[in-house]
C-alpha cells in the first residue's frame, strides 16, 4: 500500500482541508500518527498533544501532515483539521475496504454492544460466517483466534478502523457491525464513513465533562450524525427527546423504521413474554417485514435487551437475514462481560455487567429487584478517571434509588485518586439508609459484597465485566476481570 503527493492533495482540496503544499511530489510507503509505529518512508499525521521532541531519534518520517507548520526539514502538508485528513488519507492508504462491506451501525447510550453481538450473532449465520464485528468489547476482523483481540475504543481511531475493515475484507468477511460513539463524531474518528443502515437505540445524559462533551444538547446533537450518514435508519420509538431525534432524522430520510413494545406506537412492535434469570422470551407483530415477525428465546436476563434484540432483528432482516438466522442468532448469542450470573452457596446470586451509566445501571438494578424481591441488592461500583465526569452524579443517584448495600471503589482511575473519586458519587448519594463502603482495591471490594451478601440476595459487580487490565497513570495494568474474581470467591 502506498499513498502519493497527488493523491494526498487530492483528497484534501476536495474536503476543503489543504492550506498549504510542498513543492515536492512523494510517493509514502507508509502512514502513521504515533511515532512508536513509524517505518521507512512514513507520511506522518501529527495530532493530538504533539511535541517536536518525539520524533527525535526517529527514523523513517519522510513527510507531514499537520495543522501548523514544524521546525522540520521534512515536507509538510498544512490542514485545517488533521483528525478528518487522517480519516480520508487512512479510507485511502488501506484503499477504501468500507466499499467492499455492507455495514450497519448501532448508536445509543446504553445496549449499543449487546445489539451489536445480537445482529453479528445473525448475520454470522445468515453470511456463513463472513461477518466482521467492531465493538467495545471485541474487534472481530476474522474467524481465527489471530483475527480477534479487545477494543480499546467504542469506536476506534480512524486508521485503526480502515486498517481493521481492510484486514476484514482481506480475510473474506462481505459484512460489518459496528458501534458508533457520540465520541467517534466529536473526534472525527469516522468522519467520511457511511453506513448501509443506522440505528438509534435510545438517549440520557452521558459522556459530558472537561474532556467530553459541554452538554447534554452537544452529546445528543453528535448522537444523531449517525442519520446524516446512513442509506437506512430505525430509531427506538420510546427513547428520550424522541421528537428531537425524529426532526433530525427526517431531513434525510422518507423512511424510518420505529420500534417500540406493542402499546407504545412504534411502526414494528413486540410483547415480553417472559423474562428469567439466564434468558428472555419476546413476540414480534407480523407486519410488513415478514422475516421478523413471531417468537423469540433471547439467550440474555432482562426485558430490556429485547428492545436491544427488536433493532438487531430489523437492521439484519435489511441486510438479508432470513427468519432461521433470526431465531438461531438470539437464541445463541453471548456478550462476554454481559449479565454473567454466577450463584454462590449461601450468597446468593452474582452478576456481572459492563453497565457504566445511569441507565444501563437503573435498567439492570431493577431486573435485580424484580427477580429477588426478598433480599438486598448489594452493588460494587466505580467510575472512570478523567473522563465522563457527569456518571459520577448518575452512580450516586442510581444506587441511592435501587441498592441497598454499595462498595465504592477503583474503575480505570487513570490520573486522578480513585478515593476522591468514590468520595465524589457519595457525594450524591440522598438515601440515608443505604450502607455505603469504600474500597479501592476492586478484588477486595468484590469479596467484601460476597462475603456480606445472604443466601436470597443479589451482588451486581458493574463497570469492567471481562476487561483484562485496569488504566492506572496511563498504563494498562493486568486485571483477571470481574467475572473471574466473583468465580475466586470462597468462604
Amino acid at each position: 500500500m502506498q499513498i502519493t503527493s497527488e493523491t494526498i492533495e487530492q483528497l484534501l482540496n476536495e474536503h476543503n482541508l489543504l492550506v498549504s503544499k510542498p513543492k515536492n511530489r512523494m510517493t509514502f510507503n507508509f502512514l502513521h500518527y504515533d511515532t512508536r509505529q513509524v517505518k521507512d518512508n512514513t507520511l506522518f499525521v501529527v495530532k493530538g498533544a504533539f511535541k517536536i521532541e518525539y520524533l527525535n531519534d526517529i527514523n523513517g518520517v519522510t513527510g507531514l501532515i499537520t495543522e501548523k507548520i514544524l521546525n522540520l526539514p521534512q515536507p509538510q502538508w498544512l490542514v485545517t483539521n488533521v483528525q478528518k485528513a487522517l480519516s480520508i488519507l487512512s479510507m485511502a492508504f488501506f484503499d477504501y475496504p468500507q466499499n467492499q462491506l455492507w455495514i450497519g451501525a448501532f448508536t445509543g447510550t446504553k445496549g449499543k454492544t449487546t445489539a451489536a453481538y445480537m445482529a453479528y450473532n445473525i448475520l454470522k449465520h445468515a453470511t456463513n460466517n463472513h461477518t466482521a464485528l467492531f465493538s467495545t468489547v471485541d474487534r472481530i476482523t476474522g474467524v481465527t483466534n489471530a483475527d480477534k483481540k479487545k477494543s480499546d475504543l467504542t469506536t476506534p481511531e480512524s486508521y485503526e478502523l480502515f486498517k481493521d475493515m481492510r484486514q476484514a475484507v482481506d480475510n473474506g468477511m462481505t459484512h460489518l457491525i459496528m458501534e458508533v460513539s457520540s465520541q467517534a463524531y466529536l473526534k472525527q474518528r469516522v468522519y467520511g464513513l457511511r453506513y448501509q443502515v443506522g440505528a438509534f437505540l435510545n438517549i440520557s445524559p452521558d459522556h459530558i465533562g472537561p474532556n467530553e462533551h459541554p452538554t447534554f444538547e452537544d452529546y445528543l446533537a453528535h448522537k444523531m450524525m449517525l442519520f446524516d450518514h446512513s442509506d437506512e435508519v430505525i430509531i427506538n420509538e420510546e427513547s428520550d427527546h424522541l421528537n428531537d431525534i425524529l426532526k433530525h432524522a427526517k431531513k434525510t430520510h422518507d423512511k424510518i423504521y420505529t420500534y417500540s413494545l406493542f402499546e407504545n406506537g412504534g411502526d414494528y412492535t413486540y410483547t415480553s413474554q417472559e423474562s428469567a434469570i439466564h434468558e428472555s422470551r419476546f413476540t414480534v407483530q407480523e407486519s410488513d417485514i415478514i422475516e421478523i415477525s413471531g417468537r423469540y428465546r433471547l439467550n440474555l436476563p432482562g426485558d430490556f435487551n429485547e428492545s436491544n434484540a427488536m433493532a438487531a432483528l430489523i437492521m439484519t432482516s435489511l441486510a438479508g437475514a432470513n427468519h432461521q438466522d433470526m431465531l438461531y442468532g438470539l437464541d445463541e448469542v453471548f456478550i462476554p462481560g454481559r449479565m454473567l450470573s454466577l450463584p454462590i452457596a449461601g450468597h446468593g446470586v452474582a452478576f456481572v455487567d459492563y453497565a457504566h451509566n445511569y441507565a444501563s445501571m437503573r435498567a439492570l438494578l431493577s431486573f435485580a429487584q424484580n427477580q429477588y424481591p426478598e433480599g438486598q441488592v448489594l452493588v460494587v461500583v466505580g467510575s472512570p478517571g478523567n473522563k465522563g465526569v457527569s456518571r459520577r452524579a448518575d452512580f450516586g443517584r442510581v444506587v441511592s434509588e435501587l441498592a441497598d448495600v454499595v462498595y465504592l471503589t477503583a474503575d480505570d482511575p487513570q490520573y486522578e485518586n480513585p478515593l476522591d473519586i468514590a468520595h465524589q458519587i457519595a457525594n450524591y448519594i440522598e438515601n440515608d439508609s443505604l450502607e455505603v463502603h469504600f474500597e479501592m482495591d476492586r478484588i477486595q471490594a468484590i469479596h467484601d459484597a460476597i462475603a456480606q451478601a445472604g443466601d436470597k440476595d443479589i451482588v451486581i459487580v458493574a463497570g469492567k465485566g471481562e476487561d483484562p487490565y485496569q488504566k492506572i497513570n496511563g498504563v494498562d495494568e493486568p486485571y483477571i476481570g470481574d467475572y473471574a474474581v466473583v468465580r475466586q470467591y470462597h468462604d
